[in-house]
């Protein structure tokens, strides 16, 4: 949606005020010598430095822009009173063009120093007092703490079991019956118990699985 646009009054005056000054300023820079562009070139470069003055004095950053602002308000105003009748234009005395081609120079020194002038620091900020420190509160417990329940007894460690004799062969217990049975039907034919080697002998072993059967079954 498109405002409309309203004309201020500042800022008209701002722009009538401008452009008469533009003007004379031109006309004061060609009656002193300055023709073509460079008459022109004049207004712009007190305007600039008119305005950099008063950007500056806003800022407040440099307290030499109330100089330099002071001296691009005074060629703006002789510029504006010369060419109203005050100074005769087509006869203008040296000095005023000895002020007119003096002009550029002074104008880049002033706008160089405004522009790289260095900025005053700012204040250091004011240290905070702490207030009074807090009191410590001491915290009591009304409830009654629950009772440390009491260690659990150690159990006693284990007997590890004997282990076998070293070189004993482990006997598998069918074998162990089938060597026991052998040695019931030995004892029931004969009347007498079957010896360590004719247990041996039957069961076509090695000799040391068939003594340890034989000591397992308590023979001689």
């Amino acid at each position: 949606m498109s405002r409309s646009i309203r004309p201020d009054a500042v800022l008209v005056q701002a722009v009538i005020a401008g452009a008469l000054s533009f003007a004379h300023l031109h006309d004061l820079a060609a009656a002193a010598g300055q023709s073509g562009w460079k008459a022109w070139a004049y207004p712009v470069s007190v305007d600039l430095l008119l305005v950099a003055a008063w950007r500056r004095l806003r800022a407040g950053r440099s307290r030499s822009s109330w100089t330099w602002f002071a001296i691009a308000l005074c060629a703006s105003l002789g510029a504006n009173v010369a060419t109203a009748g005050m100074l005769d234009l087509d006869h203008v005395p040296g000095w005023l063009r000895i002020l007119v081609a003096g002009w550029p120079a002074l104008a880049f020194l002033g706008g160089t120093l405004l522009v790289h002038s260095p900025t005053e620091p700012a204040p250091a900020p004011t240290p905070v007092e702490n207030g009074p420190e807090a009191p410590e509160v001491e915290m009591h417990r009304t409830d009654t703490p629950e009772p440390t329940p009491a260690p659990a007894p150690e159990l006693p460690a284990a007997t590890p079991k004997p282990a076998a004799a070293a070189g004993t062969p482990a006997i598998p217990p069918a074998l162990l019956d089938h060597a026991r049975s052998i040695a019931d039907d030995h004892r029931a034919a004969t009347g007498e118990p079957i010896t360590a080697d004719a247990l041996t002998a039957r069961l076509g072993l090695p000799a040391a699985t068939c003594h340890a059967i034989a000591a397992q079954l308590q023979l001689t």
